[in-house]
């Protein structure tokens, strides 16, 4: 929970910029978020205080009801519930096999046998749909793109985190390695983790996502299911560009008559719809209505 939370980067300062200012919002355990608005909207700068990493300005942030501004906050154990992966975390790859970039923070800790090491590395990479037997053993730096991604995000699941921060987790990967990523994300959903989501691909996201969270200039402006958010964004030309364009165009032709469904997002699911009401007669023209 986030409570009136503002962020301020060099107060006092030539420097100063105001990044966040008096954001309120929910996230439920279990759901699963996308936030989205202009690249400098404060996306990243908002996730960012989610782990401690950074502190507020004034407001605050509870995290499983743990107060972020508590002087005795377990910060370990935070960040072990809590996991960030950043924008290109396969750039944070550093090892020499897949086992050892994975089990790396586990091995630091040494609070763990070499078998309970061996068990949650195979618990991480069975998440993220990879083979242990297969990547064990290889070099992360032979592996394709979306296989990298996967071997960075088991690296943050491998603590067992209940909260899962995603920068930007389809930037740079092709058409195979984005349904790779966002079926990893979906069965992260399904086994109860708390997922939330940065991305300017706003059309990766919307069958993932319950719910997204909007930033306009440090500011929150709406928060609701995809279908409301991109409904309020182009009924209000605030951010418009930001809905998928078949949203868009659906939304035109529906203000214009059209009898047709507001919940479609990509043309796959446009053409068909379109097509049954067109052969039905159950579409009229502006010209009829």
């Amino acid at each position: 929970m986030v409570e009136s939370l503002s962020h301020i980067y060099h107060p006092g300062t030539p420097l100063e910029k105001k990044a966040l200012a008096d954001i309120s919002l929910q996230i439920a355990p279990g759901e699963c978020v996308g936030i989205i608005g202009e690249t400098g909207s404060g996306k990243t700068t908002l996730v960012q205080h989610f782990n401690g990493l950074l502190k507020p300005s004034s407001g605050k942030v509870y995290i499983e009801g743990m107060d972020l501004s508590s002087l005795r906050i377990p910060w370990s154990e935070l960040r072990q519930r809590v996991g960030l992966l950043f924008q290109y975390p396969e750039h944070q790859l550093f090892a020499e096999t897949v086992f050892q970039d994975i089990s790396f923070v586990l091995r630091q800790r040494g609070t763990f046998s070499s078998r309970e090491i061996e068990i949650r590395v195979k618990s991480a990479c069975r998440l993220v749909g990879l083979d242990y037997e297969e990547f064990s053993n290889r070099s992360p730096f032979e592996l394709s793109g979306g296989e990298m991604r996967r071997v960075a995000l088991a690296g943050v699941l491998v603590q067992d985190p209940q909260l899962l921060i995603l920068d930007e987790p389809t930037v740079g990967l092709d058409v195979p390695g984005k349904r790779e990523i966002l079926r990893d994300i979906e069965e992260l959903r399904r086994s109860g983790k708390t997922v939330v989501m940065i991305s300017h691909s706003v059309e990766d996201l919307v069958k993932s996502v319950d719910r997204f969270i909007v930033l306009e200039e440090g500011k929150l402006l709406t928060s609701g299911s995809p279908e409301e958010v991109f409904s309020f964004l182009l009924h209000t030309a605030r951010l418009s560009f930001l809905a998928p364009s078949i949203f868009r165009l659906i939304y035109d032709l529906r203000a214009q008559g059209w009898d047709l469904p507001g919940q479609i997002f990509h043309a796959e699911e446009a053409l068909p719809v379109i097509d049954r009401f067109l052969r039905r007669g159950q579409m009229k023209s502006p010209a009829e209505n």
